[in-house]
């Protein structure tokens, strides 16, 4: 099978994105050929069998062109990115056209957007196309990308793409040989650890909360906030600062810049309790990797009901009983816990791994 892979960055030293690298090295596995187009081409490392085209986005560029712009006006901010966009347009058209006959099928990873733009062309030249999108909401331009697609994937129940027929269900593809326990890390088991990317739709703010309860309630324990916010979230990241402050917490919250994929493992083998708070339809790839270094992970998210222990899960949005299932995680003895750590990385190995959505995905493409 020779794969066209359409994803926003290439980067093995981006906080977020970083871990696609690892994906594209395990469906190379499955490939004679892939070609990969990215908005933004950073460093990787990547077998001979893949190429990696880039539409053209330059981050610092582009920021100071984007910069003056908007201090000459909206007028020459917005022709600005008109322009910007025209060119990444006219870069993925000449590569969907220019390489029509060294793939055989289309690969989209969350981005609906280059659905949309090529379906229509891959439609009239054969190509299979296949997207990712794993997230609770949608629209109708999600509809219609769905429409162009021959088949969709998601990890989630309760994504907004889970509701098509032609929607299938997916491991979340977890590296278990890089996320394990590594016992030359010292585990503080009275710390909390989120981390991720620094939005209001991930709820750290909810961490932030839990402290200032269990300080409350006499109980001692220090949270680490690991993230970045995106340029529109910058004022809710200051918000979660002055919260802290507010609720006489700050010196028990730490917050440290987002990592690349690789660097994470050190940090859950750091913490003693993992949280997530995002909604169901996410099902955040970090509650998996936290699980595989035998980090104990509480989430709010439904589709892990019935498939770990209760003392995992938690209302969501319900900050009373994140902090009573804190509490819980807590006063586990050293044994319990190392005990808990097993089973959940056992879960993630037999149900999650990498090789088992390279295995399934592989299948889905050549069908």
């Amino acid at each position: 099978m020779k794969l066209l892979i359409i994803t926003q960055k290439v980067d093995i030293n981006d906080d977020i994105l970083s871990f696609f690298n690892g994906w594209i090295k395990e469906f190379a596995k499955h490939c004679e050929s892939i070609i990969v187009i990215c908005l933004r081409k950073g460093e990787y490392n990547l077998p001979e069998n893949v190429e990696v085209l880039s539409l053209g986005k330059q981050a610092k560029k582009e920021n100071a062109f984007a910069a003056r712009a908007k201090h000459q006006g909206k007028v020459f901010a917005k022709a600005f990115s008109f322009f910007v966009k025209i060119k990444y347009c006219w870069n993925f058209y000449k590569y969907i056209w220019r390489e029509r006959k060294n793939y055989d099928a289309v690969f989209v990873h969350m981005n609906q957007e280059y659905v949309l733009l090529g379906g229509l062309f891959w439609k009239i030249f054969g190509k299979k196309v296949f997207m990712w999108r794993n997230h609770p909401h949608g629209n109708f331009l999600t509809s219609m990308a769905i429409f162009l697609s021959n088949k969709v994937f998601c990890t989630s129940e309760y994504s907004f793409t889970a509701r098509y027929k032609k929607t299938e269900l997916m491991p979340v593809g977890i590296d278990t040989n890089l996320f394990k326990r590594d016992e030359t890390i010292p585990r503080d088991h009275r710390s909390i650890l989120f981390l991720g990317r620094i939005a209001p739709v991930k709820r750290p703010d909810m961490l932030i909360g839990a402290v200032a309860l269990l300080k409350k309630k006499d109980i001692l324990a220090e949270a680490h906030i690991y993230g970045n916010p995106a340029p529109r979230d910058k004022e809710y990241f200051e918000s979660l600062k002055k919260k802290a402050g507010d609720l006489g917490v700050a010196k028990f919250i730490h917050f440290y810049p987002g990592m690349p994929n690789e660097k994470t493992p050190a940090i859950y083998n750091q913490y003693g309790v993992f949280v997530n708070a995002s909604p169901s339809g996410m099902y955040d790839k970090t509650i998996f990797e936290a699980m595989a270094c035998e980090s104990l992970a509480l989430a709010s998210n439904i589709n892990l009901k019935g498939k770990i222990g209760e003392e995992f899960l938690f209302i969501e949005n319900d900050e009373g009983d994140f902090v009573k299932q804190l509490i819980r995680l807590l006063a586990l003895t050293l044994e319990e816990r190392e005990k808990l750590g097993k089973i959940l990385r056992a879960f993630v190995v037999s149900n999650h791994g990498l090789t088992i959505l390279g295995d399934k995905l592989a299948k889905h493409l050549a069908s």
